[in-house]
């Protein structure tokens, strides 16, 4: 694939490459609503600063980093000339992670500032492009992007196509009503309770399993009540139709930052019964998976990648160390 990378600087020079934020384009995927959202939307439920302890205001200040010229002679030479980063994201994924903000035209969250900083280490422009949890493979492999940020899990199948650079642990958690008498986190406390979870998601694939566990064992199985918005999902555990709500710790820690009658129980490797990392995701053979993985541990060893993960409260899913999956690698 060639770079159009005449144009590309053109038209930043003249202005028309439009700023990131106004460009419209996981584990698995998160509800596509934030808490008391709008149904569908992906937008904030507006608050700006102050409102949980995370800002949403479309004016926050951006984390930025510095470069590493030694990190940048690791690029691969078409993208070091390009000299800018195309990072999709998923523009209907749910908050921290990737969302509108209150202005309802700015995209922020977690995958965005984490790839801008890495954007920042290895002295890329840093080039926003959205699209859908259905569409980055296709997209990905047609060249449109360099890097995905979607909260996307490592794992088996994923590796036979793409190359990975890790830069979050992936957790599930059950949402609860604040001072609920019982702890979901296994097979065994979901015996006989109501659970919504998301369908044809990575979490229900668990559920299912556990489910399967439950009745080998001669126990009562949990019920699973799938949603079609995350504000529907609320309203049912906020009423008492379902015990828990179960999704990734990343949403739900969002929702629990904001709202004072649902609190988090358990936790739960998104890749159960084996473990696996969200990561940035590269088309196979790109050659980006390694001076990645070096941007990160430089901005972990600076305290930069810190920064992100406490502004939007994921600190519990940080790693102390990036590095490249492949195929020969994983």
């Amino acid at each position: 694939m060639t770079r159009s990378l005449l144009s590309r600087r053109a038209l930043a020079a003249s202005g028309l490459l439009l700023p990131a934020a106004l460009l419209a384009a996981c584990s698995d995927p998160a509800p596509a609503a934030s808490a008391g959202g709008d149904s569908g939307s992906g937008a904030s439920d507006g608050g700006g600063e102050g409102t949980g302890g995370i800002d949403t205001s479309g004016a926050q200040e951006l984390i930025r980093a510095t470069a590493d010229e030694e990190i940048a002679a690791l690029l691969p030479p078409e993208i070091a000339e390009a000299g800018v980063l195309r990072v999709g994201i998923n523009g209907t994924s749910a908050a921290p992670l990737s969302f509108l903000a209150d202005d309802n035209q700015t995209y922020i969250g977690s995958e965005i500032d984490i790839a801008r900083i890495v954007a920042d280490k290895l002295g890329l422009e840093f080039e926003l492009k959205l699209t859908t949890w259905e569409n980055w493979p296709l997209k990905l492999e047609a060249g449109e992007f360099d890097v995905v940020h979607a909260n996307i899990g490592v794992n088996e199948e994923r590796l036979q196509k793409f190359d990975f650079a890790s830069y979050r642990a992936a957790f599930m958690s059950f949402l609860v009503k604040k001072g609920a008498d019982f702890w979901l986190e296994d097979a065994d406390s979901l015996s006989g309770r109501i659970i919504a979870v998301g369908n044809a998601t990575n979490q229900e694939r668990i559920l299912t399993d556990w489910n399967a566990e439950l009745e080998a064992a001669g126990k009562e199985p949990a019920e699973l009540k799938n949603y079609s918005t995350d504000a529907d999902t609320l309203l049912a555990l906020g009423s008492g139709r379902v015990d828990g709500y179960i999704s990734p710790f990343a949403s739900l820690s969002f929702i629990a930052a904001r709202r004072e009658d649902f609190e988090l129980q358990g936790r739960i490797n998104a890749g159960w019964p084996d473990e696996t990392l969200v990561a940035g995701t590269f088309a196979g053979g790109s050659g980006l998976a390694e001076p990645y993985a070096a941007a990160l541990n430089a901005l972990i060893a600076d305290g930069t990648y810190a920064q992100v993960l406490e502004r939007w409260q994921l600190s519990e899913e940080a790693l102390t160390e990036s590095r490249a999956h492949t195929k020969e690698n994983p």
